[in-house]
Parts: C-alpha cells; sequence; structure tokens
C-alpha cells in the first residue's frame, strides 16, 4: 500500500519529509565521506518529461532522495492519498540548510548555468551563507571531453555539497552518470537555483507562493517557457488522474 513515508507519482517514488526531517538527513550525510549521495527534487515538469521518458525516470529513481516541489506534486500525492509534510523547493531548502549547519568547517562547490550567472551566484553565497566555505565554481556548459577535469577541479576542492543547477533533465542525468566518480558526500539538482541568487529571477512575493502560483512569477519572467506551464501544467494533471490506478499499484509492490 502506499505509505506516509514515500508515494509514487507518474512512476517515480517521492519521499514524504518535512524539512526538518530532511535537513536532519542532509546534515549527517554532509559529514560522511565514505559516500556521494545524491537528492533530485521534482515538480510537474519534471514528472511529465519522467513520463515520457522511462530512461530518466529510471535516473530519477536512482537518487537516494527525491522531494517534491510545487502544487501539482503536492495534488499528486494527496490523489494517491498521501499528503506530503513539506514544500522541498530548492530555492528554500538550501538556504535553510546553510543556515542550519553553518560554522561546521562545510564547503559547497556550484556547477551549473551560464559563466556569468554562476560567477555572480557565488559572489553572492559567499555574502549570504558565511558560515559555509565556497570551495569553487563552474558553468554548466561543459562537454564529455571537458567532464573529467571538472570532476577533477570539484573532488581537489574538496566541498561537502555539490549543487548542480543545468535543468532538467541534464542535471539529473550528469549527477547519476558521475555520481561514482565524485568525492562529495551530497549532490543536489537545482534547477534554476543560481538564476535567483545572481538576481536573474526574482521570488514572487510569500503570498503567492503560498497559494501554489510562483510558477506564475517565473512565467512572467521566462515567457520563453510559456509551454512547460500553459500546456504542461494541464497535461500533468490528466496524466495523475489517469495513472492513478498504475501508481497505486506500483506503491503496492513494495512497502518502504
Amino acid at each position: 500500500m502506499t505509505t506516509n513515508n514515500s508515494v509514487s507519482v507518474l512512476g517515480v517514488k517521492i519521499f514524504n519529509l518535512s524539512q526538518k526531517e530532511a535537513l536532519t538527513l542532509i546534515e549527517t550525510w554532509l559529514q560522511d565521506t565514505l559516500m556521494t549521495r545524491s537528492i533530485f527534487i521534482v515538480n510537474a515538469h519534471t514528472l511529465n518529461l519522467a513520463k515520457d521518458d522511462s530512461q530518466y525516470r529510471v535516473v530519477l529513481n536512482s537518487a537516494n532522495r527525491v522531494f517534491a516541489d510545487g502544487t501539482g506534486a503536492r495534488w499528486a500525492a494527496r490523489l494517491r492519498g498521501v499528503r506530503l509534510k513539506d514544500n522541498l523547493v530548492g530555492t528554500d531548502l538550501i538556504p535553510h540548510l546553510f543556515a542550519k549547519t553553518a560554522n561546521r568547517g562545510n564547503r559547497y562547490f556550484l556547477l551549473g548555468a551560464h559563466p556569468d550567472t554562476v560567477s555572480r551566484a557565488a559572489r553572492k553565497c559567499e555574502t549570504a551563507f558565511k558560515g559555509w566555505s565556497l570551495a569553487g565554481f563552474h558553468h554548466g556548459y561543459i562537454g564529455e571531453s571537458e567532464t573529467p577535469d571538472v570532476i577533477a577541479k570539484i573532488n581537489s576542492a574538496k566541498p561537502n555539497l555539490l549543487l548542480v543547477a543545468m535543468g532538467n533533465p541534464l542535471q539529473e542525468h550528469w549527477i547519476h552518470n558521475h555520481q561514482h566518480q565524485l568525492r562529495v558526500p551530497v549532490c543536489v539538482g537545482v534547477g534554476g537555483l543560481f538564476d535567483h541568487w545572481a538576481g536573474n529571477l526574482q521570488r514572487a512575493p510569500a503570498w503567492i507562493r503560498e497559494r501554489g502560483f510562483e510558477w506564475l512569477q517565473i512565467l512572467l519572467q521566462q515567457p520563453h517557457k510559456w509551454r512547460r506551464y500553459l500546456l504542461g501544467n494541464p497535461k500533468f494533471l490528466l496524466r495523475i488522474i489517469s495513472e492513478l490506478p498504475r501508481d497505486l499499484a506500483n506503491s503496492n509492490k513494495t512497502k518502504y
């Protein structure tokens, strides 16, 4: 049966943790230098991609934890009998993690986005998160031939946390493909987080976020993503209804 610990949405297993529980878990993982663990954060768009691409679905399910972001994922979980404890969007989760684990010698590395964007994001982080140390940063426009050098740069910097902002599905594929080569305790796919830190995107007011319309704020600032929201959101709603029997069957097969 579906449990309160996790829920299957369009074939992707989402873990149901409160923000406090998620932060405590990541805090523990940050100190374990013997393993590299991955965290992916999915929303309606991510789950639509996973529905269309079985390989991507496998990649998402390979993560050590998958968290949910957004009203769509919450509605889907509730249809499946699970009330998600919190909205674990990276824009909030990562700053809270920095605050909770400050002044413990932790280091972070930023990978992704345009060279100018990641540079500005790194400067912002150094000012905002003084309890952590910036181990380094690198843009996300890297080919396979450059990847070994980038991984070597990350490993030599010895970060506790690697934030990868390449967008879906690239960032999850990149982490999945190279997790065995990385010497970083925790890797998190963070989507457009660097754009927020660099000032390219402004967050919606709290009252808009609380009502589940932060996507509209993003659409107004990035109109080129109109298909993702104006076509993708209705498609997602139809899918979470039509795929309900299959997701419930998947949950019945596995006890978490």
